[in-house]
């Protein structure tokens, strides 16, 4: 496969936040592809060297982060023999960080945090996917998605930015931009949906604006979704079969499906005037959708400094009963749902 290029290794700094792709629970034997195996028996019978090493296990211990053990995830490559995620291990792990969502969403909103999330990325990478993950336990009113069409004619006479301002989040909410601002540096562009002093003077301002929300106390957190052309174009078959998601599908996607080298030259221009400090970019490799979305919901965890400020579960008094002089209407005075199921 050819994945896409990470340009600015400072786009992903503290990579020990990062997920690094194997199963923990899995001994490293057992993680092998065909014709390592060999290789990694004798290293077994080397019994000297193996105990060289454990004079110097205690050192690295101290970098080590309190959630080591947790399975860890890292992209391997198809030629290294990768398999997709095994949904039992997905499922388990979705569900423990999901209760981490929950419990940084009470210091979110305790402490009156204004959290904005980017997901940029190509069509099909699995942003909304991810997304969708991450609101699923979330309480809806402290937690909001957009994802914004067209601008109308009104809004295209605006100040470029100005229909994004104002669904930034107010103290106690997180936003998740399924796309956002930079619409303008990638499909606007690719496109000729704006003219060239429009995309300069893009390239210009981002940085400044951005740096603008994070001076203002805005934690802004981006993210790219890394998905190979090949990856890309089974999805894309995929739902043109599946009337569910059809509607997926747009003549826009069409149009960029041919437009890869375009696209792939917007995000490294993209990625070198707006990857600053203050908001890097993180690439989430996405060929595999699972892998991607523990991946990503993990790094934002890592990146929000919040401590468990869930409240004690609440008791329940006895339930007092209906007054005896209480009677319900006749069933055939209401309307019912019929029970079709």
């Amino acid at each position: 496969m050819t994945n896409e290029s990470i340009h600015n290794d400072q786009a992903t700094p503290d990579l020990s936040n990062h997920f690094l792709l194997a199963e923990r629970e899995n001994a490293p034997e057992n993680h092998d592809t065909k014709g390592k195996g060999h290789k990694n028996k004798k290293k077994h019978k080397d019994k000297p060297k193996s105990k060289k090493k454990s004079h110097k296990k205690d050192k690295p211990q101290k970098s080590k982060p309190e959630d080591l053990e947790r399975p860890v995830f890292h992209y391997i490559s198809e030629s290294e023999g990768s398999s997709k995620l095994s949904k039992k291990l997905y499922e388990k792990e979705l569900a423990r960080i999901q209760v981490e969502l929950v419990k940084m969403q009470y210091w979110v909103k305790h402490t009156g945090t204004r959290i904005v999330i980017l997901f940029e990325g190509r069509d099909a990478a699995g942003k909304g996917g991810t997304i969708k993950r991450i609101t699923d336990p979330l309480n809806p009113r402290g937690c909001r998605v957009v994802a914004l069409g067209t601008p109308s004619d009104h809004e295209k006479t605006q100040w470029y930015f100005q229909r994004y301002v104002a669904h930034l989040p107010s103290a106690g909410e997180i936003v998740c931009f399924d796309r956002s601002w930079y619409n303008r540096a990638g499909v606007e562009h690719v496109m000729g949906f704006c003219t060239e002093e429009q995309y300069q003077e893009f390239m210009h301002t981002c940085p400044e604006f951005e740096r603008m929300l994070v001076r203002s106390g805005v934690i802004l957190l981006k993210y790219w979704f890394s998905v190979s052309d090949e990856e890309q174009e089974r999805r894309f078959q995929a739902r043109t079969t599946d009337p569910a998601r059809r509607w997926k599908l747009s003549p826009m996607d069409l149009e960029s499906r041919d437009r890869w080298v375009e696209y792939s030259q917007a995000k490294d221009v993209m990625f070198a005037h707006t990857n600053i400090p203050e908001a890097p970019w993180f690439t989430v490799e996405a060929d595999d959708k699972k892998r991607a979305r523990l991946n990503c919901i993990q790094h934002i965890l890592s990146k929000i400094p919040y401590v468990d400020m869930t409240p004690d579960p609440l008791e329940l008094p006895p339930r007092r009963s209906a007054p005896k002089n209480y009677r319900r209407p006749p069933r055939n005075e209401q309307y019912f749902v019929p029970q079709v199921y």
